[in-house]
């Protein structure tokens, strides 16, 4: 079984930034969010069931989910959310499995928003959190979203929080200062995981 390496972070921490430096390292990346656009692409039961609760409009004139609206409707209600995410999370966690098994490279990377606060956790042999201070956060999703900024607070207050992450990391990547330092950061993580993988084989 392959070396399986966690990496989450809060919303704008810079996890993309992170696994596309480890997936030009020939390193197979599962992305969660990537997963979770799969499993409701238009012609899925997840989408069927998910367009039947919500009703219509939450679906663009070409049949594909309206994710922002359907974002703002979990996010200001609990209730909802709760439900999508029962929904959702057992599909999204099946294909992850899936992805994960399928993976060739001499470790495989998991990169989910949810690993610490869902099942997914059970599925890594390490926990990588991406850290950077919740101000950043905030700007730099406000910049790159086009969201306004007390949806992407009430985003961050539905995510587990920057202390309670931090807890639960094996090794914290701090991706605050410059793209140079995070690339040496992740250089020296490649390196470490290769080694891992070879000892666990």
């Amino acid at each position: 079984m392959t070396l399986v390496v966690g990496i989450t972070g809060g919303i704008g921490s810079g996890k993309s930034a992170v696994t596309r430096r480890f997936e030009q390292r020939g390193i197979t990346v599962v992305d969660a969010d990537l997963v979770a656009r799969l499993i409701v692409e238009p012609g899925t039961p997840a989408l069927a069931a998910i367009a039947t609760h919500f009703g219509a409009g939450i679906l663009q004139a070409d049949g594909a989910l309206d994710r922002a609206a359907l974002r703002s409707r979990v996010f200001s209600d609990d209730t909802e959310r709760r439900w999508l995410e029962s929904l959702t999370h057992p599909l999204i966690a099946q294909e992850i499995v899936d992805q994960i098994s399928a993976s060739r490279s001499p470790y495989t990377i998991l990169s989910s928003p949810l690993l610490l606060d869902t099942s997914q956790n059970a599925l890594v042999d390490c926990v990588v959190v991406v850290d950077a201070p919740e101000a950043l956060q905030l700007q730099r999703t406000v910049q790159r979203d086009s969201n306004d900024e007390a949806q992407v607070r009430r985003i961050m207050a539905a995510q587990m929080s920057r202390a309670d992450r931090l807890e639960r990391a094996d090794i914290v990547i701090d991706n605050s200062r410059t793209l140079e330092a995070l690339d040496s950061q992740v250089e020296e993580l490649h390196k470490e995981f290769l080694l891992r993988a070879e000892s666990a084989e």
